[in-house]
C-alpha cells in the first residue's frame, strides 16, 4: 500500500503497471484504495424524513441493509452533489467523495431548521477498501471474509481478525465489485490479506479507465454543477414516486416534458483524443462537449473512447472533436 496515506484520502495513481491493473478489473480482481470517499452519519428522529426531501431518491422506504444512490441538488434543479445513502436501523450513513464533503454538509446544515437531525463526518473513523472483477468473490473467501448474496447496494456487518467490517455489494456496473468498510487502524493488514488472496493492487488511473469504458460520469469531471440529473442518464438516482425534495421541481417539469436538449453518452474516437473542455462540432455548428477521454487498453487492442454531453438535435449526424471523428458507442465497453 505504498504511498497511500493511512485513510487513503491521497491513494495511489499506479502500482507500475496500468494496463495490467486495469485488466485485474476488467477479468481478475482489482484491490483498490476507496478513502478518497467521505462517510457521513445522520441520526436523531427526523433524520429519514429530513433526508427524503433533500435528495433525489427514495429514502423513506430504505429498508435495513440497503442503501440508493441519490443528487442533492439546488433549488434550480442542478447538481451540487452525488452520494450513497445507506439505511443502518439506528442511522443513515451518507457516502460521497471528499471533494463534495463540505459542500454537502454545508447544505445539510443550511436546511436543518427545527429538525431532530445530527450530521457527524465519520471519514476519519471509517475507510473502505473495493474490490472489482469476476475473481473477487472467491478472493473475499480465501482472505476470510464471506460475500453473502447480496443484491446492489446491500450490505452486511461481519468481523474479520476482530475487526468489525461491513460488506458491500457495489456493483450495478461492474456485478463483481465489493467494498469492505473498517476502521483506519486495520486497512493496512485487510490490504494484505486481499492481496495474498490474489488481488491486484489497482491505482486511480487504472479506476479511471475502467470507468471510462464502463460508460460512468464523474462528479467534478463529467457531472458539474451546472448539469440537470436526467443529462446525466443516471436514472438510478431519481424516484419520481416519492414526493417533495429539493430541485424536485425542476426534475419533474424535464420528466413531465418528456425529454432533455442534451444527454451524456460514450463515444468512439477516430483520431487525436480529444481534451475534456473541446466541444463537439456538426454540421459547423457546436452541439455538446467533451467531459473525459482516455485511450483504454484493452484485450483486443487500444480503443479510444471520449465521454461527453451531446445536443438532442445533432443524434446521428457526423461529429468531430477537434481533429477527431467521434462515433456514439454502447459501454460497457471490453
Amino acid at each position: 500500500m505504498t504511498a497511500t496515506t493511512a485513510a487513503g484520502a491521497n491513494p495511489t495513481a499506479d502500482f507500475g503497471d496500468v494496463r495490467a491493473e486495469f485488466y485485474a478489473l476488467l477479468s481478475g480482481c482489482g484491490v483498490y484504495d476507496l478513502g478518497w470517499r467521505a462517510k457521513i452519519v445522520l441520526t436523531g428522529s427526523d433524520r429519514v424524513r429530513w433526508l427524503n426531501g433533500m435528495i433525489s431518491n427514495n429514502v423513506r422506504d430504505l429498508a435495513t441493509g440497503h442503501g440508493v444512490y441519490a443528487f442533492l441538488l439546488n433549488a434550480q434543479g442542478h447538481i451540487q452533489a452525488d452520494l450513497y445513502v445507506f439505511q443502518r436501523g439506528n442511522s443513515l450513513l451518507v457516502d460521497t467523495e471528499r471533494s463534495q464533503r463540505e459542500k454537502a454538509l454545508q447544505l445539510f446544515d443550511h436546511y436543518i431548521i427545527a429538525d431532530d437531525v445530527e450530521v457527524k463526518d465519520v471519514s476519519d473513523q471509517l475507510t473502505a477498501l473495493g474490490l472489482t472483477g469476476p475473481g473477487s468473490r472467491k478472493v473475499l473467501e480465501r482472505a476470510g471474509i464471506l460475500a453473502p448474496d447480496l443484491g446492489y447496494l446491500q450490505f452486511a456487518d461481519a468481523t474479520w481478525n476482530n475487526a468489525s467490517i461491513t460488506v458491500l455489494h457495489a456493483g450495478e456496473e461492474a456485478k463483481d465489485s465489493w467494498q469492505i468498510w473498517i476502521a483506519p487502524g486495520h486497512i493496512r493488514a485487510l490490504w494484505d490479506s486481499l492481496v495474498k488472496a490474489g488481488a491486484r493492487p489497482s491505482g486511480t488511473s487504472a479506476l479511471n479507465l475502467f470507468r471510462i469504458a464502463r460508460g460512468i460520469p464523474q462528479f467534478g469531471q463529467d457531472i458539474r454543477e451546472r448539469d440537470l440529473p436526467q443529462e446525466t442518464g443516471q436514472m438510478r438516482a431519481l424516484s419520481f414516486t416519492k414526493g417533495c425534495y429539493l430541485g424536485q421541481e425542476i426534475v419533474e417539469r424535464i420528466r413531465s416534458r418528456g425529454a432533455v436538449h442534451r444527454q451524456f453518452g460514450a463515444f468512439a474516437v477516430a483520431g487525436p483524443l480529444p481534451e475534456p473542455g473541446t466541444k463537439m462540432h456538426a454540421e459547423g455548428k457546436e452541439v455538446g462537449e467533451i467531459t473525459s477521454g482516455a485511450v483504454l487498453p484493452l484485450p483486443g487492442g487500444d480503443r479510444a473512447v471520449a465521454l461527453g454531453y451531446l445536443r438532442r438535435e445533432a443524434v446521428g449526424k457526423e461529429l468531430h472533436a477537434g481533429a477527431a471523428k467521434l462515433t456514439p458507442t454502447q459501454t460497457p465497453i471490453q
